[in-house]
């Protein structure tokens, strides 16, 4: 692509939504949440927007102690988020899920931002805040899918330590699933829209390459953390 793609006007941006709306309502006619579907894509449109907003004021400010704020708090409500399929053992089981997020995440995020990008200065928010999402979501991801696992396993009556090994094996399973895809069956979202937005494939392959790792070292490290200082009167009660 010898140039990049031009800005998409808003009202043109509503003609993705016209097969959105056909498929909720398929939806609809099998009898299915059909308002659970609607109030995902308004949600969706909804929170893209704001942020959209929101980091536009934030790279503007170049703050560094507003990035750390922002940090911590991905921190915190990814943990909270990760535990939601917990329900009451959430509260305690928070705490070690804020530390695996904030170590896990954390350590990825320092070596792909100050030793692999060599940002300066370190804060720089139109990079460190996008790639920390990715970061910290994706920890999110593994811890989620950890904790599922091992309260699974518990409830089975599977001994609590062959219960974590299952459940870390089951947070990796997405992601290597994915290891095994990039570039034969799927091009992943940040490879793609380097590309449209004109970038050589070359380059665009390298920065994949980097994110792929990162994701990978991210949700392998965070769920890892989780699992060993996780404790069993914790998880049973």
């Amino acid at each position: 692509m010898d140039e990049a793609l031009t800005s998409i006007p808003f009202t043109r941006l509503l003609i993705i939504f016209i097969p959105s709306g056909i498929l909720s309502f398929i939806i609809y006619s099998w009898s299915l949440e059909w308002k659970n579907s609607l109030y995902a894509l308004g949600r969706m449109l909804g929170q893209l927007i704001i942020i959209g907003y929101f980091l536009s004021y934030i790279f503007d400010s170049n703050s560094s102690l507003v990035v750390l704020c922002i940090l911590i708090s991905m921190v915190v409500l990814a943990s909270w988020i990760a535990l939601r399929i917990l329900n009451k053992k959430r509260i305690n089981l928070l705490k070690y899920a804020i530390i695996a997020i904030a170590l896990g995440g954390g350590v990825i995020l320092f070596i792909v931002t100050q030793l692999l990008l060599q940002l300066d200065p370190w804060y720089r928010p139109r990079i460190v805040i996008p790639l920390a999402g990715m970061i910290f979501s994706s920890a999110m991801n593994g811890i989620s899918l950890a904790a599922e696992r091992l309260q699974a396993e518990i409830d089975k009556g599977i001994r609590f330590d062959d219960a974590k090994k299952i459940a870390f094996k089951a947070s990796l399973i997405p992601i290597i699933n994915s290891l095994f895809a990039v570039g034969l069956v799927s091009l992943p979202g940040m490879m793609t829209g380097q590309i449209l937005s004109g970038t050589s494939p070359l380059i665009a392959a390298r920065y994949q390459i980097m994110v792929m790792c990162m994701i990978f070292n991210s949700v392998g490290l965070a769920s890892y953390i989780f699992l060993v200082l996780v404790k069993p009167k914790r998880i049973k009660k």
